[in-house]
């Protein structure tokens, strides 16, 4: 693949990561399709971006091991765009969430990110881009989200610092989606409530938070932003 664009796309078996990758797949990128568990998902996002006539490179990673993040990356002589999709959102509020589901998600959301993007960019040329999706609670205060909350919002630093020291040849931006898809941790009154709760009165589709991503492909003078697609939700 050394001779086509190649983006590496994390967590990229289902949900909003599935949509990052066919996104860069519509746009011409070859993928490097990273997922941990959902096997079957992966073999399904892989089919439908070959559709497209891209390549796909499908691996496995547990990417709170460092060891596993160098094994990712160790075929991959040159990368253009990054997408820090994985997330781990663990709940139990300031008295019941575990050490463990602390940890696991600040490794996750927080220091894979950090460790993929050193790594990554010593493999991108001029003019590569890196994306971390942050989430709309990274200015909030979820306090059934601890973890989560905290790893996002650092992230959203992350990305300042990571633009500042990778440019010029190097951009480095963030995406917050609001409310898109509805998780095994909400019910579904709750997730009513919620989407009641933001001005616009619904949830995002996928193509409109994909559609930040697409906008950070073409424009080249945006670094160190993060571009919040929530309806509103910011707001209240």
């Amino acid at each position: 693949m050394s001779d086509r664009q190649l983006a590496l796309v994390t967590g990229a078996a289902h949900r909003l990561g599935k949509t990052f990758a066919l996104t860069l797949a519509r746009a011409g990128y070859d993928i490097l399709l990273h997922y941990h568990s959902a096997e079957e998902e992966a073999r399904q996002t892989q089919a439908e971006i070959e559709s497209l006539g891209r390549r796909v490179i499908s691996s496995q990673a547990d990417l709170t091991n460092p060891a596993q993040i160098s094994s990712l990356l160790s075929g991959i002589e040159s990368l253009n765009v990054l997408v820090n999709s994985a997330a781990f959102m663990p709940s139990g509020n300031i008295e019941s969430l575990s050490i463990e589901n602390w940890d696991a998600s600040l490794d996750l959301n927080l220091r894979a990110p950090f460790l993929l993007a050193q790594a990554c960019s010593k493999k991108m040329n001029e003019g590569g881009l890196i994306v971390n999706i942050t989430d709309v609670g990274a200015q909030k205060a979820w306090s059934r989200f601890p973890s989560y909350t905290v790893s996002k919002a650092a992230l959203e630093s992350l990305t300042k610092i990571l633009a500042r020291a990778l440019a010029p040849r190097i951009r480095v931006n963030a995406i917050a989606p609001g409310f898109v898809l509805q998780s095994d941790i909400v019910s579904a009154e709750e997730w009513q409530r919620l989407i009641n709760r933001v001005p616009l009165k619904r949830p995002a589709r996928s193509e409109e938070i994909a559609s930040a991503l697409e906008f950070l492909l073409k424009n080249e003078y945006i670094t160190g932003q993060t571009i919040v697609v929530d309806g509103g939700y910011s707001l209240i």
